[in-house]
Parts: C-alpha cells; sequence; structure tokens
C-alpha cells in the first residue's frame, strides 16, 4: 500500500469510497430520513460533491491509499495557517479493506504534512455513533474537545 497525492482522474473513485464508507455516519443521510431528497439530490450526490468541494479548496491536501494500481482509501485535508489548524473533512476506505490500518496510515499521513506546514492543531469531526471513528481518533491522540448537535428544518414556502 502506498499513500500518494490525489489526481483529477481519482474524484470518482473517491467519491465512491467516500459514500459507501458514510452510510450510516452521515449528517446528511439523517436529513434524508427526516426530510427527504432535496432539490432532487439524496445525501448520497451531496457526500460526493464534498468530494469535489474539498478537491476546489486546497487539491494538494488531498492524498489516496492505492494497492495495487487501485485506490482503496483516501482522506482530504485542508489548512489554515493563519491560525495553525490543519483540517481533515473526510476520511474513507473501502470496505473490502477496512481493518487493515490504512485509515491510520493515512491520518499520520496527514498529520505529519500538518506538521511540515508548521501547523499547532489537527482537527477531524465525528458523529457520537461513529465508534470506530470514535476509537480510531482518540488512539492516535485526538481528543474530544465539544459535542454538536445538528438542526435542520424545511423553509417555510420552498418548493425543494
Amino acid at each position: 500500500m502506498r499513500i500518494r497525492a490525489m489526481q483529477a482522474e481519482d474524484l470518482p473513485r473517491m467519491q465512491e469510497i467516500t459514500v459507501a464508507a458514510f452510510e450510516h455516519v452521515s449528517i446528511d443521510q439523517r436529513i434524508d430520513q427526516t426530510f427527504g431528497e432535496l432539490n432532487g439530490h439524496d445525501w448520497r450526490w451531496r457526500k460526493g460533491q464534498a468530494i469535489v468541494q474539498d478537491w476546489q479548496r486546497e487539491p494538494e491536501g488531498l492524498f489516496v491509499a492505492e494497492q495495487a494500481g487501485l485506490v482503496v482509501g483516501g482522506i482530504t485535508t485542508w489548512h489554515d495557517a493563519a491560525a495553525g489548524i490543519g483540517y481533515i473533512p473526510n476520511l474513507a476506505i473501502d470496505a473490502a479493506y477496512r481493518g487493515q490500518g490504512i485509515g491510520r496510515q493515512l491520518l499520520e499521513y496527514a498529520i505529519d504534512r500538518f506538521r511540515d506546514l508548521g501547523l499547532s492543531l489537527a482537527r477531524i469531526e465525528t458523529l457520537a455513533h461513529n465508534e470506530v471513528g470514535d476509537h480510531l481518533y482518540r488512539s492516535l491522540g485526538f481528543q474530544e474537545v465539544a459535542r454538536q448537535i445538528h438542526f435542520a428544518m424545511k423553509i417555510p414556502g420552498s418548493e425543494a
């Protein structure tokens, strides 16, 4: 397994892996369960678009794990140099490759990048019921600093 910079041609595969990995641990999926699809797009489409947005924000901060020429996982990052903070919006591993330490290696790679950039803090978020993520992040030294509640409402008079 090797970690390399993500390329534009990796976007569809990274979207596929990310959507599959976020099944049952996605805020947008919970929104769909409550309100239905929005503007003709379901949570999978929105999660896939998040990867495109991560790419557009800071393409040099996206990395993939590759085995035998196949992208099996990836991580998206961006940073705020002035604040000294590195952000990790998405980490996803293909189901067939989970449990092999790939997520840990990708996180360590991102943390090393943040260190090389002179950053002081790495941030990642997860939902309370994502036990795998919670365990992994804590095992790497991440500390829980807050819990957040997400609210949503249909806008009265909207068609979507």
